[in-house]
């Protein structure tokens, strides 16, 4: 069954009346009655062995309930598949192995109180040899953070071919190009709940993107069964990837609320939660890209060293999606790609909006703006000799197959609405004039994979005997609207108002199982299991609709309106509520998606760079995205602005940076640089529709490409304004001094 066109238009978010009035409920809402307050105690060295502990003087202090080491918890540590021995204690008992690393908790009846005491725990350290990079910490000679593995290397990684994709060709560029490490930096920081039922089970509210996961993390630590541990997230302040991973503190939380069976709260306050939550990107990639002289792509050569953080998990991964992405939207007949990560002294890597495809279109890009300026191309022409046109389904060298896509159309769509020739017309006239300002026009066109890891997800559907229609989804909201879009697919199928069609999720009490919402997945995935569970509702109530008109299944027949009756015979049709009268009706579905999505789309940012000071601004950005069928424009232009900002982030503004002895120098928002909506124009967003075959709804994910697509084309745009003084490369972010620092270089010499 299809889905009504009417799914195609524009539906306003339900969710953004309460959001924008201040009606939103988060984690930090909830305040169980007699909850403690917990403040964790933090290392201050990025790598030591600990001596003594005191807690004698903190634990006297007024309010304080009691102070929790690793050993009054016994938790075993958090380990990864294949990492077991980098495995991650909740709480430091030997070795803390970067600054945030958790050595106590402190209990108290107030905030106040519990930051007091903890400022008042004195810690012995016993310092260590501290690694902060990555191609140090590979080094045989360097310090290793995990004795036990006996070397810092997290994973090693080999994709494509194994000859020299290089050979034969007649030109070759080749540039070292840096991803950064970022921080996530979602509004709402991590938060965690915990009360204790009367049962033996706990109930838990955590701001999470995984709440099933979270269920199974904390009851394997806690030994308790699954059904004993229920996990709530409310409304989400942002996610961004951070929040797709289990933290410890949602363990030691829980265990010390058991032991102490009372509730207990912990929110991570803003310098805290900069070096506690998980960073993104801090990839290091060595590019070869090989050519015809004629401008014909024939060989990529990639080696990037990707940092792990301290206690390497999902980090450790993140290279294999640049490795797979690597060949971009490119008929490349030749990709090689290795890659080493490593464990540092440094807050934990794992992902963030993009995870592992924003490096590989950077990657990818900037090649190809640097092989055009060596053929002496224009950079929209050399894409356009190179973009795959298909066939589809298409198999890259790095083994994965695109589904289906049109990236000619995507290019051409952008530059048209960019107006590319007048700009480079405006272009060369300041460059002549010899302008202060000078105009740079940066492209990127981009591939990315969606829906990888967990190919199911589960959804349901139920009407009750008013009428009213409830679905439920595995996924979690963090912002995307998936309380609209579901309810707009049931409304469409069922033949309801929209406004009676109720949304839970991200309730493991209410819910029977889920996966969560991480890698574009939600509605290509949840949205149909939505929609199979609307469909087997609707088959059930054809089954009610002949029981109670004593005619056969196949006499019943679908009026307008969500009626059933027998065929040719409307004045017998019945509705959803009196089908549902008795005792309700329901159906459920798990969805299986067998193959992965690529969206694809072509950006490109229009920048002025001050030639004098450095300073580049973005005056335009043109974002063509196709995510497959779209189900609600609004939906898709919000997750594209809010990608574009992330993207503009990284390429200008954002860097996380670490003093040689592993110190963050960038732990606040005074230091570290997010965008505001000051320094971000008004987006200009135009979609293609090229659905996939891989799900009912021809969906493909769209969370992640404004960032995957804007980051490379604001790095090209800032290089290109500066490329005719000799600027070959400048690595994110293109801050001032960094971007004056390439000028003075390339005008000047050493």
């Amino acid at each position: 069954m299809a889905v009504s066109a009417a799914l195609g238009g524009v539906v306003k978010r339900r969710e953004d009346p309460r959001l924008v009035t201040g009606a939103g409920r988060y984690t930090s809402d909830i305040r169980p009655e007699g909850v403690l307050v917990a403040v964790f105690v933090r290392s201050t060295l990025a790598h030591a062995r600990l001596g003594n502990v005191d807690t004698g003087a903190a634990a006297a202090m007024p309010g304080v309930a009691r102070i929790f080491l690793a050993r009054d918890l016994g938790l075993k540590p958090q380990e990864f598949p294949s990492l077991d021995e980098m495995s991650r204690p909740p709480l430091a008992a030997d070795v803390v192995r970067f600054v945030g690393d958790a050595i106590a908790v402190v209990i108290a009846e107030t905030l106040g109180e519990a930051i007091d005491a903890a400022a008042a725990v004195v810690v012995d350290y016993e310092p260590l040899a501290v690694v902060v990079h990555p191609h140090a910490a590979l080094d045989p000679s360097a310090a290793v953070l995990h004795p036990a593995k006996g070397d810092n290397v997290a994973s090693t990684i080999s994709l494509g071919d194994d000859d020299d994709p290089l050979q034969g060709a007649e030109v070759i560029v080749r540039g070292r190009f840096v991803n950064q490490r970022l921080a996530a930096v979602p509004i709402e920081s991590n938060s965690v709940v915990v009360e204790p039922d009367r049962e033996g089970g706990i109930r838990m509210w955590t701001s999470t993107q995984i709440p099933f996961r979270v269920r199974a993390e904390v009851a394997d630590m806690l030994g308790l069964p699954e059904s004993k541990v229920r996990v709530i997230t409310g409304d989400v302040g942002g996610g961004f990837g951070a929040k797709l991973a289990t933290y410890p503190e949602q363990s030691v939380i829980a265990a010390i609320a058991v032991k102490l069976g009372r509730p207990v709260t912990w929110f991570e306050y803003r310098s805290e939660n900069m070096v506690a939550m998980t960073h993104g990107r801090a990839q290091v990639q060595e590019v070869a890209l090989a050519a015809t002289r004629e401008g014909r792509v024939v060989g990529l050569d990639v080696n990037v060293i990707g940092d792990a953080g301290a206690y390497p998990g999902q980090g450790a991964g993140m290279p294999v999606y640049t490795g797979q992405m690597s060949p971009g939207a490119y008929d490349i007949p030749k990709v090689r790609f290795r890659a080493q990560t490593a464990a540092t002294n440094t807050t934990v890597v794992s992902s963030y909006r993009g995870a592992g495809r924003p490096e590989a279109v950077s990657l990818i890009e900037r090649a190809m703006d640097m092989l055009a300026a060596e053929l002496s191309l224009d950079p929209a022409e050399l894409r356009r000799r190179n973009l795959l046109s298909g066939p589809f389904p298409h198999t890259t060298p790095t083994g994965v197959t695109y589904d289906s896509g049109d990236y000619r159309h995507a290019l051409d769509t952008a530059l048209e609405a960019a107006d590319y020739t007048s700009l480079r017309r405006e272009q060369n006239a300041r460059r002549k004039r010899g302008d202060r300002v000078q105009l740079g026009i940066g492209i990127s066109s981009y591939v990315e994979v969606t829906a990888v890891l967990t190919p199911t997800e589960y959804g349901a559907a139920r009407v009750d005997a008013d009428g009213t229609v409830t679905v439920q989804c595995g996924t979690t909201s963090t912002g995307q609207g998936h309380e609209t879009a579901y309810a707009q697919i049931a409304s469409a199928l069922l033949e309801v108002p929209i406004e009676t069609v109720g949304v839970v999720s991200s309730d493991t009490g209410l819910v029977a199982s889920g996966d969560g919402t991480y890698a574009s997945r939600s509605l290509q995935i949840g949205g149909s299991a939505v929609r199979g569970a609307c469909i087997s509702l609707i088959e059930k109530a054809r089954e009610e609709a002949a029981r109670r008109l004593e005619a056969g299944i196949e006499d019943i027949e679908r009026f307008p309106g969500g009626r059933f009756g027998v065929r040719g015979v409307p004045e017998t049709a019945l509705g959803w509520a009196e089908l549902a009268s008795t005792t309700g009706l329901s159906a459920e579905d798990e969805f299986f998606q067998g193959d992965q999505t690529f969206p694809f789309g072509c950006h490109v940012a229009v920048v002025e760079v001050d030639v004098e000071t450095g300073e580049a601004r973005l005056i335009r950005h043109i974002a063509v995205d196709d995510c497959g069928t779209i189900l609600n424009p609004m939906l898709v232009e919000g997750q594209v602005h809010g990608g574009v900002a992330q993207g503009v982030g990284q390429a200008l503004y954002e860097e996380f940076v670490y003093d040689a002895e592993g110190m963050p120098l960038t732990a606040s928002l005074i230091d570290y640089t997010i965008p505001s909506i000051g320094e971000i124009p008004p987006i200009e967003t135009l979609h293609t529709e090229t659905p996939s075959p891989h799900n009912p709804l021809g969906a493909k994910g769209v969370g992640e490409s404004g960032t995957i697509g804007s980051t490379a084309a604001v790095q090209n745009a800032v290089i290109d304004a500066v490329s005719h003084l000799g600027v070959r490369h400048i690595d994110m972010p293109l801050h001032p001094m960094r971007v004056w620092e390439a000028i003075r270089a390339a005008t000047e010499g050493p």
